[in-house]
């Protein structure tokens, strides 16, 4: 027995003891651990360059572009000579001159790839349509080209190897990282890209109906009924199914969820227009930021951007993915609400999601230059991360908020019962909802919805001041 006790406690003292090693090597690690550097040469694919250089081409003649050449050179430009089988397509002509194949070189075996003789321009016989514009690379002048479609969008690149950027990339590399580069050169983004977005942003509709939605001339029920259905769904965050239950039980009103479901979402188109027109006063700190929900179990996005100062939410956006469009839809939306746009005197903050920069890009491309300041990681590791972590709290904090009354959903059933929902939630969060903010009063004051009695007849008035606001959108456009 005394044996067995000797042994325990040996066993015990061998543990403790390869332990204390552990503990000591976990804190060496720790001390020697690097601090995150967003300007690293292994974060550049996730950052966003300048933009290019644009200039328009204008399409020329190959006649002319060949007299001229025998005037100033006394040199005739002679149709090319084949030396191999393979020879340019009689189909193929330059989108540039309108060069027949007989000056057309197959400048990548057949690949794709042409080259003009006359007009020394480059072109691939998928796109053999002249474009209104190239795009130049802003560091060495050199053409950009089309290296990748994706899905809205193409990747135009600079293979020069002269290039200054390339130059500057490669030299900031580590010993390290460039005898992984040689291993392994996708991880890094060493040359300028050039992302040409296919689709025109600021052509988007900012104010539309859902489908689904019906009119408000109750033959069954009253408006009375109406504000009841959304002070349950929104102000109490109840479930379509749980408010039908507590219009039963409660008022004695028997209704389905579905017909529930189509006055939330017909009310949220009504209010959308007049949410979005009001006059916020915005001011200067304006806080972004996107979260997720469940469509029949796939993950949706909702985006969210709001004034950080007096807390309203300006502009927001739902999607089936996290992509520029959204992005750029809620953006839009919420600088519609200054008066004059701010410009350099905005303080835009958001996380490190580098679809904030392409945004950035696509306004200061339309003379709507403002500085982005990007707030990353959860911990403040850098001075820019100590001085506005709080705005990103803020709107982390309506994230939340608004999580509150979408968990009861156990996600939506389809993409425009989360764009009704959402659109609705914008309204109360706004105009209904007591904030500590604002001394337990709404963010912003409207004399008629003071004078209510209780919340459903603010949300009858709500809804009746919007209905005013869209006729006089519809006279003015008459």
């Amino acid at each position: 027995m005394n044996s067995i006790i000797t042994f325990l406690i040996q066993f015990n003292q061998t543990l403790l003891a390869k332990i204390e090693e552990l503990l000591l090597i976990i804190e060496e690690l720790s001390q020697n651990k690097k601090e995150y550097d967003p300007k690293s040469p292994k974060y550049k694919r996730f950052s966003v360059d300048k933009p290019p250089i644009v200039r328009e081409i204008q399409k020329q003649d190959y006649r002319k572009l060949i007299k001229r050449e025998q005037e100033l050179f006394g040199k005739t430009i002679k149709p090319i000579k084949p030396r191999s089988e393979k020879s340019t397509p009689a189909s193929v002509t330059c989108p540039y001159c309108d060069a027949p194949h007989t000056y057309i070189y197959d400048n990548s075996g057949g690949k794709g790839q042409f080259l003009c003789k006359v007009c020394k321009s480059t072109f691939f016989l998928t796109a053999n349509v002249l474009r209104p514009i190239a795009f130049y690379c802003p560091y060495c002048a050199n053409i950009l080209s089309k290296c990748k479609e994706r899905k809205g969008f193409f990747v135009h690149k600079c293979v020069s190897y002269n290039c200054l950027f390339y130059k500057n990339s490669l030299a900031a590399l580590s010993d390290e990282s460039k005898l992984e580069y040689q291993k392994h050169p996708h991880r890094f983004k060493l040359h300028y890209i050039y992302r040409e977005f296919t689709t025109d942003f600021f052509a988007m509709d900012l104010k539309s109906l859902p489908e689904g939605s019906v009119n408000f001339k109750f033959r069954k029920f009253s408006p009375h009924i109406l504000g009841l259905c959304l002070t349950y769904v929104v102000n109490c965050g109840l479930s379509f199914r749980q408010t039908r239950e507590a219009l039963r039980d409660i008022h004695g009103v028997v209704i389905s969820h579905a017909m529930i479901a189509r006055y939330v979402r017909t009310a949220s188109a009504i209010v959308t227009p007049f949410v979005l027109d009001f006059d916020y006063n915005p001011s200067n700190y304006i806080a972004a930021d996107e979260t997720y929900v469940k469509v029949r179990g796939i993950n949706h996005y909702v985006w969210f951007v709001m004034d950080a100062i007096k807390k309203s939410i300006l502009g927001f956006a739902v999607s089936a993915e996290r992509t520029l469009e959204p992005c750029m839809l809620a953006m839009r939306r919420a600088f519609n609400a200054f008066t004059t746009f701010p410009g350099m005197n905005l303080k835009f903050i958001a996380d490190g999601y580098s679809i904030y920069k392409l945004a950035q890009l696509q306004f200061t491309m339309k003379d709507m230059s403002f500085p982005l300041t990007q707030v990353i990681g959860l911990t403040n590791d850098d001075p820019v991360s100590k001085e506005y972590r709080w705005v990103k709290q803020i709107i982390e904090r309506l994230n939340r908020t608004f999580k509150l009354s979408y968990r009861v959903t156990c996600g939506y059933n389809s993409f425009s019962g989360a764009d009704g929902h959402v659109a609705i939630f914008v309204a109360f969060y706004n105009f209904l909802r007591p904030h500590p903010y604002n001394y337990w009063k709404p963010l912003n004051s409207i004399p008629a919805l003071e004078k209510c009695p209780n919340m459903p007849a603010k949300w009858q008035t709500l809804l009746e001041l919007s209905q005013l606001h869209l006729l006089k959108l519809q006279n003015e456009a008459v």
